[in-house]
């Protein structure tokens, strides 16, 4: 638990950093909620209304300081469906449920099982997710799209040089703060025809308001609202613990991610209540506002903010703001996030690492689905590091000088992976008197394990083989007990049967 001149020191130790980094992450929120909200088939304003309030929940209770959440293109893609079957009034009460679904995991603790997510892994979700935001500039840039011309490319390169080369005389002011705000003049001041944040679609002039999603409480609706809630809250927990992941090595400190669980819970289950569709944690927002010198609370607090007074306050002069300022940001982002050391790593790391890390890139950007590909990622890594414990198993036997006793020497780890190997190396057509396992230098994992132990000390017996078993360690004990047969009523009748 946080203590409270920590929580505070979160709040207020870097004012101005977080103020500057938030305002230049609500700018870049505003194209990125009204295109999600296209995705999902809703209007614009649910995504934004979702942009803010999720963002200035998760300052609050979120457990990631500096990591900013908001309507995302993973949960949005989830909701298509529900929206054109059954509208949006379903998709408010799968939000709420979603987030419902969320304080549990956080509750359980279930963020412990990011542990198992490989270092290959997260270097293939943040290759793959630079790449997705890369290509999703592309429509920007397409010559063929309506409103794209050359100037669109040349004022991109105008904002990619202010983005670099500002800092190099002062980095008081966050450079892509600065491009915007430049672009933004220079657009309006030549009267250049360019596309703009106003084309993406139409901001709202009002203030969310509180509203129970209008649905029949019946069983019947809970059954249609329940796989879409679990999926967003599945994808909408894996991407923003994967994000947190990242923020952590970014900002070199760690962070809570049981509580980050359940604050995304707290942000979703509230933002369907006022009307907007169910977010995480962003991965290119949150390199943003890093990046721009954000650290602490207030900057995810000053993006919700700040986004809204936009919208609604001044909405005319923001919907001016050329869509090339967005994007010379985005693939500024996209740039940093990529991992350019992984390619060279490719001849330096273990064959394995290097296929899990691209397996995780491309079937990312294949299927546009970060949760297929970080499944992908571990169930590759699962089988590979399975394949290497497996080849670490040994087994070496010795028979005594009178010929009457064979002793066999387990060494490494026993589990459904070296039980192959385990049973095939024991001679069952010529057996002495009396048969030794020493499986002091082995552990026994699994059922798998168990029941080959299980067969080759009855397969002895059946022999006429008197078998003995030494070193076993407790864990190992207690697992054979509950589950090992060869020393219960019928266990010789059982192995026939089998």
């Amino acid at each position: 638990m946080i203590s409270l001149s920590d929580y505070r020191q979160q709040w207020f130790g870097n004012i101005r950093g977080d103020v500057l980094a938030g305002i230049v992450v609500a700018l870049a929120l505003i194209p990125e909620a009204i295109a999600f909200s296209i995705i999902a088939g809703v209007d614009p304003k649910v995504g934004l209304y979702a942009s803010f309030s999720i963002a200035v929940l998760i300052a609050f209770v979120g457990g990631r300081p500096g990591m900013i959440s908001a309507a995302t293109a993973a949960t949005a893609v989830l909701m298509v469906t529900l929206v054109r079957d059954h509208g949006l009034e379903y998709l408010l009460a799968a939000t709420v449920l979603a987030g419902l679904l969320q304080i549990g995991a956080g509750l359980l603790k279930l963020g412990r099982f990011m542990r198992y997510v490989s270092k290959s892994v997260m270097t293939g979700f943040v290759n793959a997710l630079a790449i997705l935001i890369f290509l999703a500039q592309l429509p920007e840039l397409n010559l063929a799209n309506e409103g794209v011309t050359w100037l669109t490319w040349a004022l991109v390169a105008a904002g990619l040089a202010i983005i670099y080369l500002f800092p190099r005389l002062t980095t008081a002011v966050p450079s892509p703060l600065v491009t915007i705000v430049v672009l933004t003049l220079v657009v309006i001041a030549m009267g250049w025809d360019v596309r703009t944040v106003g084309d993406m679609g139409a901001l709202p002039d009002t203030l969310p308001v509180f509203l129970v999603p209008d649905i029949p409480l019946t069983f019947e609706t809970l059954v249609i609202i329940s796989p879409y809630a679990a999926a967003v809250a599945v994808v909408g927990l894996l991407e923003s613990l994967m994000t947190q992941n990242i923020v952590d090595e970014l900002t070199d400190t760690r962070s809570d991610r049981h509580q980050e669980c359940i604050g995304q819970g707290i942000a979703n289950t509230a933002t369907g209540f006022i009307g907007g569709m169910a977010g995480c944690a962003m991965i290119g927002q949150s390199i943003i506002n890093v990046k721009s010198g954000g650290r602490g609370r207030l900057s995810a607090f000053t993006a919700g903010a700040v986004l809204l007074i936009l919208v609604v306050g001044i909405g005319d002069l923001v919907a001016r703001i050329p869509m090339p300022a967005l994007v010379a940001i985005m693939i500024m982002v996209s740039i940093g996030t990529f991992s350019w050391s992984s390619i060279r790593d490719l001849t330096v790391h273990p064959r394995p690492s290097s296929i899990v890390m691209l397996a995780t890139v491309g079937t990312v950007v294949w299927t546009h689905n970060l949760a297929i590909g970080v499944l992908v990622g571990v169930l590759l890594s699962g089988l590979f590091f399975a394949g290497k414990i497996a080849k670490m198993f040994r087994i070496s036997t010795a028979l005594s000088e009178d010929g009457r006793v064979r002793t066999y020497v387990i060494e490494g780890q026993l589990f459904y992976g070296s039980t192959e190997d385990f049973a095939g190396a024991f001679n069952f057509g010529k057996v002495p008197d009396r048969v030794v396992i020493d499986v002091s230098r082995a552990h026994i994992w699994d059922i798998s394990s168990v029941q080959a132990l299980d067969r080759a000390i009855l397969k002895f017996r059946r022999a006429g083989a008197e078998v003995e078993v030494l070193g076993m360690n407790k864990a190992s004990e207690t697992l054979v007990d509950k589950l090992g047969i060869h020393d219960k009523p019928g266990a010789m009748d059982r192995l026939m049967g089998h």
